[in-house]
């Protein structure tokens, strides 16, 4: 790969020259390097996982273009030689994080991060026997990371099952064992 700089003959020419050549364009600086062609190995199944996700990621940062107010939020999440589309792509690619989950009495706190936006938190409690007693959505704290959940009982011996969801509706689980008391 060589950066060109000052060459008056490449400053407007972009594209494949023969099978040879590739000369394109990045963050202001033209490029030019060696032809790449298809690998020649059968692709693995994390490689064949990670291309099915990519085509899930480009299909969802496809869509979000259509919509000026997500397509103004992702481009302001965009730093130098970004775009919205970029930034959508990377959004749908990675899962939000449940960092934590407490108990304060009959509040169910959790803290759910994402590099982007976490939309929803949705909170189920079960019994020791395993059947759901209620369900319902957390609402965001101010501090923009604990989502709260008042429980009508959180039964001894019972679990919490917490899901977050990101903006592309990327999905997370979290499980925790509500000790005795």
């Amino acid at each position: 790969m060589a950066l060109v700089k000052d060459n008056i003959l490449l400053q407007l020419v972009r594209g494949t020259l023969g099978d040879q050549l590739t000369i394109y364009e990045r963050n202001g600086q033209i490029i030019m390097a060696k032809k790449r062609g298809p690998s020649k190995k059968k692709p693995t199944k994390k490689q064949l996982e990670a291309r099915y996700k990519m085509t899930i990621a480009a299909a969802y940062a496809q869509s979000i273009l259509k919509d000026p107010e997500l397509k103004a939020y992702y481009k302001s999440k965009a730093g130098p030689g970004q775009n919205a589309y970029n930034m959508a792509v990377k959004d749908a690619f990675r899962s939000p994080e449940i960092q934590h989950i407490r108990f304060e009495e009959t509040d169910v706190v959790v803290t759910a991060k994402d590099e982007f936006r976490v939309v929803d938190v949705d909170v189920r409690v079960h019994d020791a026997a395993g059947t759901m007693l209620e369900r319902g959505k957390a609402v965001l704290g101010r501090n923009g990371v604990d989502w709260y959940y008042k429980a009508a009982v959180l039964p001894a011996g019972g679990k919490v099952v917490v899901v977050a969801v990101d903006l592309p509706g990327n999905e997370t689980l979290r499980e925790l064992v509500i000790a005795g008391g």
